[in-house]
Parts: structure tokens; C-alpha cells; sequence
């Protein structure tokens, strides 16, 4: 699976200007993997268009805000078939990422 299109990365990199950078934006789009790995992205450096911010969730009870490679979630494979991380193609973002942050650490978890 692609995880990034044209239009998802013009909108992570428009969130990601310096004009806009820091915004509280909904997140653009979902990806998950493994059995309880989630990232909920906002925002791509232009500069380096590998790098992208948001919410990320390694389903150890302590989702977080932070950077995550493009790259690196591109190369993950989860036992034990291989599976790759996929994008979620149902995801529409309800709220901003602060909100889903706040819940994610109520339930220790992303929920959406």
C-alpha cells in the first residue's frame, strides 16, 4: 500500500509551513500496524519531507505528540506474517490533535 499520496502530502506540508507550523490542525491521516501501533500525522517538514509530526501510539500505554519518519514506518514489518503499516483509507479526522491527544491519554491509547 502507498501510505503517502499527492493530496496527503501537499496538506501535511501546507500544515507544516512555518506560517502554520505549531497550529492545532486535525490530523490528515491515519496509519497503523501490528496489532496496536497508530500514528495520527498533522504536519510534514518541508525542508525535509521525511519528516512528519503527530500523535504516535507503539501500544505500550504512553501515546505521545512527536516526529516520526516517513521512511521508517515505509521499512516496519510486523511479525508474523510481514505486514507493513497501511494507511487508513476510512480515516477522517473529527477533532484537532490536541483533543485526541487529551483522550489518548485518558484511555492510554489513540481512540478513532
Amino acid at each position: 500500500m502507498q501510505l503517502m499520496t499527492k493530496q496527503i502530502k501537499a496538506k501535511l506540508l501546507l500544515n507544516g509551513d512555518v506560517t502554520n507550523r505549531g497550529n492545532d490542525h486535525k490530523p490528515v491521516v491515519k496509519f497503523f500496524g501490528g496489532s496496536s501501533f497508530t500514528w495520527l500525522i498533522t504536519e510534514m517538514d518541508p525542508v525535509d519531507d521525511d519528516t512528519m509530526y503527530g500523535l504516535c501510539d507503539l501500544g505500550m500505554g504512553y501515546p505521545e505528540l512527536g516526529y516520526v519518519s516517513l521512511k521508517e514506518l515505509e521499512s516496519m514489518k510486523f511479525p508474523p506474517f510481514g505486514l507493513g503499516v497501511e494507511r487508513d483509507l476510512n480515516f477522517k479526522a473529527n477533532v484537532t490533535l490536541s483533543q485526541y491527544h487529551n483522550e489518548a491519554l485518558e484511555h492510554h491509547r489513540i481512540i478513532s
